[in-house]
């Protein structure tokens, strides 16, 4: 028997506002919509510096802005020649580069190396923001040094008069919600349906997207005339994120391969049929407009009557009681992958 503990919510900035399931602080800021090899980094560079601004969700925030988490050298170098996740330029690496995931090689492609180094440039920018008497946000201050250079943050005595630095600060200050808030669901116990639960949560946070998503993590997805709009606009097209769906096959992959759609899951495991009372984590569950051919809704099993989710366009991945996730009279069943 799996035993589940919700840690973390520091802010409920992005949750459902029917979520019910309780939530605590996770001990690392609340970090939430993160890629699970990026998270222990993130964390780690938050708790290494001594600045309390330089927070988990500021290091988020920054690194989704820079290179949306990608990790190639065909998607994460630009066209000043910045490089990896966290697009340091060849110069300024060689100040601030380490081997810190102790692999042998220092470089800016290395996860662990590319947010460890931004972490340490923060945090230095961050003490000359304090003591440079320039007034403002110091956080401000110090993502305009990391874009531009403290030399033009000192020429303009404060944020230079630079398009893109100036659209830099502004994006990643208002964005650093969407990665604050429930963290990580503690999951005891081994096995497919933990590992895949364990899984599945480092994504809470990452908005819904139809048709995003699938075994290699979030991507933007597409309108099919009915759905995926929001407020008349396709918003999918322009959101990274996942579906329901998706999520569920993200969560088990590659261990276990399920089709993509929620109606082919439940066809895949429709043989391992299991009774609402007698679920367990990792557990499938689903929502049908009448019978099999209709199913449009899976969620995974959380334990403590919660499931996770993607829920629908304008939501974000969450957990949320199973008894309203979605309508109650739509639940179809589930089945045990």
């Amino acid at each position: 028997m799996f035993v589940l503990t919700i840690i973390g919510l520091v802010g409920m900035m992005l949750a459902d506002d029917d979520a019910a399931a309780t939530e605590n602080s996770d001990g690392g800021g609340g970090l939430r919509g993160v890629p699970a090899e990026f998270r222990p980094w993130i964390l780690k560079a938050a708790e290494e510096c001594k600045q309390p601004e330089l927070t988990p969700a500021l290091l988020a925030a920054q690194l989704y802005q820079e290179s949306k988490f990608k990790t190639t050298r065909a998607e994460a170098t630009s066209h000043a020649g910045a490089q990896g996740p966290a697009q340091f330029i060849p110069g300024t690496w060689a100040t601030w580069g380490r081997d810190s995931d102790g692999n042998g090689e220092t470089s800016p492609w290395d996860i662990g190396d590319a947010v460890m180094a931004q972490g340490r440039m923060m945090c230095s920018l961050l003490k000359q923001a304090k003591t440079s008497g320039y007034g403002g946000d110091t956080r401000a201050l110090a993502l305009a040094g990391y874009n531009a250079g403290w030399q033009a943050v000192k020429d303009a005595r404060g944020i230079p008069h630079i398009t893109e630095t100036q659209n830099y600060v502004k994006i990643i200050l208002s964005t650093m919600t969407r990665f604050q808030g429930p963290g990580l669901l503690d999951v005891s116990g081994s096995g497919d349906g933990a590992d895949a639960l364990r899984k599945a949560a480092t994504r809470i946070g990452t908005p819904y997207a139809y048709g995003g998503g699938g075994p290699g993590g979030p991507s933007t997805g597409f309108c099919d005339g009915n759905n995926g709009y929001l407020n008349g606009k396709c918003s999918a097209r322009s959101t990274l994120g996942f579906d329901c769906s998706s999520l569920v096959q993200y969560a088990y992959w590659p261990d276990l391969k399920l089709p993509r759609t929620a109606a082919a899951q439940y066809g895949a495991t429709s043989d391992h049929a299991v009774s609402r009372h007698n679920l367990k984590v990792g557990d499938l569950l689903f929502w049908s407009h009448g019978g099999s051919g209709s199913i449009y809704h899976v969620a995974i099993y959380a334990g403590n009557g919660n499931v996770l989710q993607a829920p629908r366009t304008g939501r974000n991945v969450d957990v949320a009681p199973l008894t309203s996730a979605m309508p109650e009279d739509d639940y179809y069943g589930a089945t045990r992958p």
